[in-house]
């Protein structure tokens, strides 16, 4: 089995592909922190590398995301290692059940919260995937629409840049009751 990795724009994370479906059609898992790992062996065991701050499944890659303290040439090999054994023992990458995605609200914001969720499915999520990241629809009120950035895009320098430049103004465009967006906590 062979691993690439490529560089993110988040200089903290990168992203490991090792040539087959991680999550494939099911969508990503976020691992913010170590507590919430447990669900995922390969997950539990990222994290065990010390430097290790952020583990996301995406279709067919994983991000890790690191500490500043800690260089990559120093944290690859055990990450490659981890990867390595996970996937060619065939052990499942999901025990337990990940936390719920996005909810949509009820009532009348149902068609622009539709129209919200298809650009970012089509224009914007398979942009942040390639670069080891996923967007997560979490509400839309008042004009505002909140998102989540996963994966090497929490935390990214440029992360306000691509929500407020990009991803607002697309989404403004097309959609004229859409006033501004957030990055949610």
């Amino acid at each position: 089995m062979f691993i690439q990795t490529e560089q993110t724009p988040n200089p903290a994370s990168l992203k490991f592909l090792p040539g087959l479906a991680v999550m494939g059609d099911a969508g990503t898992a976020n691992f913010p922190d170590a507590d919430s790992a447990g669900v995922s062996p390969l997950a539990e065991r990222l994290f065990a590398v010390d430097g290790v701050t952020g583990v996301f499944f995406g279709s067919d890659f994983v991000t890790v995301t690191k500490t500043e303290d800690k260089e990559w040439y120093l944290l690859k090999p055990a990450i490659l290692g981890a990867l390595m054994e996970h996937f060619t023992t065939g052990r499942p990458l999901i025990t337990g059940t990940l936390a719920a995605g996005d909810s949509a609200p009820a009532g009348e914001e149902d068609t622009v919260v539709t129209q919200i969720k298809e650009l970012l499915d089509i224009r914007v999520r398979p942009a942040v995937a390639q670069d080891g990241g996923d967007i997560i629809f979490e509400g839309f009120e008042d004009g505002v629409v909140y998102l989540h950035l996963q994966g090497s895009c929490s935390g990214c320098p440029s992360s306000t840049m691509t929500l407020k430049a990009g991803i607002e103004n697309m989404l403004r465009h097309y959609i004229p009751e859409v006033r501004e967006v957030r990055q949610s906590a």
